[in-house]
């Protein structure tokens, strides 16, 4: 059984012009840190030319697609019926989203599936967690 979740979704980019651009992101969740999400933007679809990641809750997504959730770098709410904004909030500025709700929904399903919510712990490993804040091996 793979540890991995990797899923591609289509990213609507909010900008002050009418139109938004669509840009592909990839969503990731690995079973060996089980609370974070990972989404990545390829190089092509970023201002810097290379690829960009954003890590966090995977409890902030799965509340953020149903209620308004995050007061830090990432905040994610609904948008209208079928739609969930991402901001990614940085020094350089803002970055808002949007992704279809369904899409989270799926992915999240999948992630749930690998590791149950309130199960998370079971897939923590501590003593590798040590051993690297340590420094490595004695």
């Amino acid at each position: 059984m793979s540890t991995v979740i990797e899923q591609s979704v289509q990213a609507r980019m909010v900008a002050s012009a009418p139109r938004m651009e669509t840009l592909p992101a990839t969503l990731h969740y690995d079973r060996k840190d089980p609370f974070a999400v990972r989404m990545a933007f390829p190089a092509t679809a970023t201002l810097e030319g290379t690829e960009v990641s954003w890590e966090f809750s995977r409890e902030l997504l799965t509340a953020g697609v149903d209620t308004a959730a995050g007061v830090g770098d990432v905040r994610i709410r609904p948008f209208g019926y079928d739609r969930t904004v991402l901001e990614f909030h940085a020094a350089e500025g803002i970055a808002m989203v949007h992704v279809r709700t369904s899409e989270l929904r799926r992915f999240l399903e999948r992630a749930q599936e690998l590791v149950p919510a309130g199960d998370e712990h079971r897939f923590l490993d501590l003593d590798r967690s040590l051993t690297d804040l340590l420094g490595g091996p004695c």
